[in-house]
């Protein structure tokens, strides 16, 4: 099949809309569903991002996208079970490839909602149950098994769009794109992200241990796939805060770095202990945490809506309470698609627990972002290259 015609692009007034091969065919086939404009410009973005961090990793990867940009990127690692609570599955079985899936749409539930999920591997059993009860668009992947197509196809009264990718495809070199009629052509970026870049250590601690390699991979290649301005975080083989699209580096890190405290705060033990009512759907859960959480909460418990959620009125995690348990988080990765100007993009990253940066340097304060990062022993490399994504 040359093409694919779409019900409309971006918007609906948007007519009309199709996607096409200028030559061969398309690398992808529509097993169920009919995806639309966006959820075909996700299912490229988070293919690719998951190919990239199965091919430097060696382990199955997932990705939950958001309007082109990752909510979330993971490789399969062993979820704890307080992961595996707030994820909320605690009660399913997982294959590797569905804990990378899980820990992709946890490292931001609020965002993932409704998302686009990205799988290297094929599809099995244990994922598609996973997919199944989350809000989610669709789904691409390599292969998906018999059982995996059976239960996805149910999904949405059998709306669900599932995608198979031709895992051999390879793109022509050179690529376009039409902005006001007027065609952009720039070689493909194929850059290769590999341990090979963090040899450049400009700290004056030069520890780096394997698991940090790995995490700052993981960043990188999020970071490929991100709307810049971008920063990521990154702890355990998962991201855990994204932060895309800003037009100045310190938003990006100070947004990034809060849903990095979310993340972390969502495993406080007041979080773990809230008591839901019975048959309480997971966005309603997802809500409530979040509202918990937020500042905003004592101002919440002066009304009943909480008792449409909980079963019993919670204590309040007190701003005290939340800047101590926040201070508890450590060992976190946090990645740039381009350099630090400035010191002050460290001295937040630091209140989120982080104690490895990866960028590419080059500013003309770079000594700036070197004396914050010593202050604190973190590790810092240089990679020498930007990593815009547009």
């Amino acid at each position: 099949m040359k093409e694919l015609e779409l019900k409309y692009g971006c918007n609906p007034n948007q007519k009309p809309a199709r996607v096409f091969m200028q030559q061969g065919e398309l690398p992808i086939t529509v097993l169920n569903g009919r995806p639309g404009y966006i959820n075909l410009l996700d299912a490229m973005n988070s293919w690719q991002l998951v190919r990239e961090l199965k091919q430097a990793t060696g382990l199955p990867s997932a990705a939950s996208f958001k309007h082109v940009s990752p909510a979330g990127a993971a490789v399969a690692t062993e979820l704890s079970d307080t992961l595996k609570k707030i994820y909320f599955v605690d009660d399913l079985q997982l294959s590797p490839i569905a804990s990378a899936y899980a820990a992709a749409r946890g490292s931001d539930r609020m965002s993932s909602y409704g998302d686009w999920a990205a799988l290297s591997d094929v599809c099995d059993k244990e994922t598609a149950l996973l997919l199944k009860r989350e809000v989610s668009d669709g789904v691409i992947a390599p292969g998906y098994t018999d059982e995996a197509l059976e239960i996805l196809k149910k999904k949405r009264k059998g709306t669900y769009n599932i995608v198979q990718m031709d895992a051999s495809y390879q793109p022509a070199p050179i690529e376009h794109k039409d902005v006001f009629g007027i065609t952009f052509e720039q070689g493909r970026n194929e850059f290769k992200i590999d341990k090979a870049l963090l040899q450049n250590i400009v700290t004056k601690n030069k520890e780096l241990p394997e698991a940090a390699q790995r995490d700052m991979l993981i960043s990188l290649i999020a970071l490929k796939y991100t709307q810049s301005n971008s920063v990521c975080y990154v702890k355990d083989g998962k991201t855990i805060g994204v932060g895309a699209g800003q037009q100045s580096r310190i938003h990006c890190t100070r947004l990034a770095g809060n849903k990095a405290d979310v993340w972390w705060l969502r495993q406080n033990p007041k979080v773990l202990a809230l008591q839901f009512v019975d048959k309480i759907h997971r966005p309603d859960r997802d809500n409530t945490i979040d509202n918990y959480i937020s500042d905003e909460w004592e101002d919440l418990l002066l009304t009943d809506n909480w008792k449409q959620f909980l079963k019993v009125k919670p204590e309040p995690l007190t701003r005290e309470e939340k800047k101590a348990w926040i201070a508890k988080l450590s060992g976190v990765i946090l990645g740039s698609d381009a350099f630090f100007p400035f010191g002050d993009n460290i001295e937040r990253a630091h209140k989120s627990g982080v104690q490895y940066v990866v960028e590419p340097g080059g500013s003309i304060r770079d000594d700036n972002v070197i004396e914050t990062c010593d202050k604190y022993g973190m590790t810092m490399a240089f990679t020498g290259m930007r990593l815009f994504h547009h």
